[in-house]
């Protein structure tokens, strides 16, 4: 495995980062702002990333994309449509148990089950929370086909990657948030990042998004090229060891931020809610994985 991104996977990359900062909420406030919401959607739909599957994109490239928007907070669907593209269903947004987690703005969902694929119309989306994604409540479930064991393993791995990137971006944009805080924050007429307790912490949270971004671009890129079972395996570990790093890194960003970080008004909790619900859309149980997690 080349760990180097290639030239095309490097202009994708920045691409999605341009155009989550440049339409992602930049503050609480902005979530409700319609006019913003809608250029992002416009633009989005524009991009056609949400069947990058469908077009021959890798795994790698998917979840390149899934941080970037998680980095800032983007607040239209692209998670569960670029799953539901996997299994083959456009226009349409995963399931996730008795609801899609990302459906704003969608009426059809789809449902893995097994190795059976099922369509699923949606109610109507409201906020959850996670105040960047609508979640809709799911009808009954028709037949929409079946795929064969190895492509279910591999759309099972997909899906834990990408929810995985997802958590990894807010991870980052959480740490961000914390280090533009601590150079601009004074006391005792000096920024408090200056000082080791709040070095040290942003230090050890860097740490975490380093190891998170080795362990997920790994489990990435197995989607496509190691057998099914050891991609799902692959993601497994991913999922968990990102999900446990962002939690440290998201509280560890409001603690920096001292009391204003306990504030709806700072966009920490955004990004803690956010590492939260994703955690929980595909969870990944310590026993379902073979090797260890300190």
């Amino acid at each position: 495995m080349d760990v180097r991104l290639t030239g095309e996977q490097q202009q994708l990359r920045d691409a999605a980062a341009k155009l989550a900062d440049d339409l992602g909420p930049g503050a609480v406030g902005e979530l409700d702002d319609t006019e913003r919401v809608a250029r992002l959607e416009k633009t989005v739909a524009a991009t056609g990333w949400r069947s990058l599957r469908s077009d021959g994109a890798s795994g790698v490239e998917v979840a390149l994309v899934a941080e970037e928007f998680g980095r800032r907070l983007v607040d239209v669907p692209f998670l569960g449509p670029v799953l539901a593209d996997d299994l083959g269903q456009d226009a349409a947004t995963i399931v996730f148990g008795a609801h899609a987690p990302d459906a704003r703005g969608l009426n059809r969902g789809v449902v893995l089950d097994g190795v059976a694929v099922g369509a699923v119309a949606l109610g109507e989306p409201t906020p959850g929370v996670d105040l960047t994604r609508w979640q809709a409540p799911a009808g009954e479930v028709s037949p929409a086909g079946a795929l064969d064991t190895a492509s279910a393993q591999r759309a099972q791995a997909l899906a834990l990657v990408v929810t995985a990137a997802d958590i990894l971006g807010a991870a980052r944009g959480a740490f961000d948030l914390a280090c533009d805080y601590a150079k601009v924050r004074e006391q005792y007429g000096k920024a408090i990042g200056s000082y080791q307790a709040v070095a040290h912490l942003l230090a050890e949270s860097l740490v975490l998004l380093e190891g998170s971004t080795s362990i997920l671009r790994y489990a990435a890129w197995a989607v496509d090229e190691e057998d099914p079972d050891v991609a799902l395996q692959a993601a497994r570990v991913a999922k968990v060891y990102c999900a446990k790093s962002a939690h440290t890194v998201c509280e560890t960003a409001i603690q920096v931020h001292g009391g204003i970080g306990n504030t709806w008004e700072c966009l920490a909790h955004v990004y803690l809610r956010r590492v939260l619900v994703s955690t929980g859309l595909w969870s990944v149980s310590l026993k379902e994985i073979s090797v260890g997690l300190s």
